[in-house]
């Protein structure tokens, strides 16, 4: 349980909400930052931390835990507090005087708060399986994979049709003994140059394609698994051998207690003047995936700039009466 105070509270620790923490700092405010996760990175470290990201200025490629550990060493001058594995449950005040209080007891004053929180909390969405607790206890049955490695020799079955199944079955070439792709029909809903890179090792005996299927039930014992039924439309059955099942059906997003603090929402996103990212709401503002506007892109380094803008509009809240006078990091230096 803590008592924190700082210029400015950050909700959700991810890529846009680090850097919001950067482009704050630059501008002499104080940060902290909370976020329902254990550790810093959002979705990066929880979903795809070996993932390579291909559209970060400056890196043809770098894998999303490397991207956090840069961002990571990026903040530290700036000493920014952090409220890690707590989930913001209360809001109250107004610009210039906020305070939040977490599902630990924490309570944290601010005179501004940025939103950073993706799309809210988010987790998988699991397939009705009889005894598939007792799978996922044991890692039999996972939703994210942190390590490539931890699957190596194994007999994979990955179910969806969407981007991770596809980049998984890709990703785990040469790793996993035996790959087998499950999914009802046999268009993907995943990037098309992907979609034919699977498609070409599925011609090649490199992947094999279980479609029109749907996962039926889980056999083996004690947690262990030793094969996964599928079904296809008419039901008719078949066993394919396995020891990890990848079910990829995509993320249950919900807002929480942010639904419930009054901000205008669009399509469960908070809604923001795109010139400074503000809310609807004086005083809070919002960056990354959670924010939408006209012509907004759900892109990493969209939220890097947002960061950016939502600082420079916070500056005259933390620090009123006090000219702004922007100057690039080349001239002004870091701590």
């Amino acid at each position: 349980m803590e008592q924190i105070s700082a210029d400015v509270a950050i909700i959700g620790a991810g890529p846009a909400g680090m850097f919001a923490v950067f482009e704050c700092g630059m501008l002499k405010m104080s940060c902290v930052l909370i976020d329902a996760l254990d550790e810093l990175g959002g979705q990066c470290v929880a979903l795809y931390p070996e993932k390579p990201i291909y559209d970060i200025p400056a890196h043809p490629g770098i894998e999303a835990a490397e991207l956090i550990a840069q961002l990571e060493k990026q903040i530290a001058p700036f000493d920014c507090a952090k409220l890690l594995g707590r989930r913001v449950v209360g809001l109250s005040g107004a610009k210039g005087d906020f305070t939040l209080s977490t599902d630990a007891g924490d309570t944290i004053r601010a005179k501004a708060v940025i939103l950073a929180a993706g799309a809210g909390a988010f987790g998988p969405n699991r397939p009705p399986l009889d005894g598939l607790e007792a799978y996922e206890a044991t890692g039999a049955v996972r939703y994210y994979v942190k390590k490539r490695e931890d699957l190596r020799g194994k007999r994979v079955v990955i179910a969806g049709g969407g981007d991770s199944a596809v980049d998984w079955a890709l990703a785990l070439q040469g790793i996993a003994a035996h790959i087998s792709v499950v999914h009802r029909r046999a268009k993907f809903r995943a990037a098309p140059e992907s979609a034919a890179q699977l498609d070409a090792l599925a011609e090649a005996g490199k992947v094999e394609m279980v479609i029109p299927y749907q996962l039926h039930a889980l056999h083996g014992a004690g947690g262990a698994l030793a094969a996964v039924e599928v079904a296809d439309l008419d039901g008719n059955t078949r066993k394919l051998e396995a020891d990890v099942l990848l079910p990829f059906f995509g993320l249950a997003m919900e807002l929480g207690p942010i639904a419930e603090w009054g901000l205008e929402l669009a399509q469960h996103h908070v809604t923001v003047t795109p010139s400074t990212m503000e809310t609807s709401l004086s005083g809070m503002f919002a960056v990354g995936d959670i924010a939408t506007y006209p012509g907004k892109l759900k892109l990493i380094l969209q939220g890097f700039a947002e960061g950016a803008m939502a600082a420079h509009a916070i500056h005259p809240i933390v620090h009123p009466g006090m000219a702004l006078h922007f100057e690039y990091s080349t001239s002004k230096g870091v701590p």
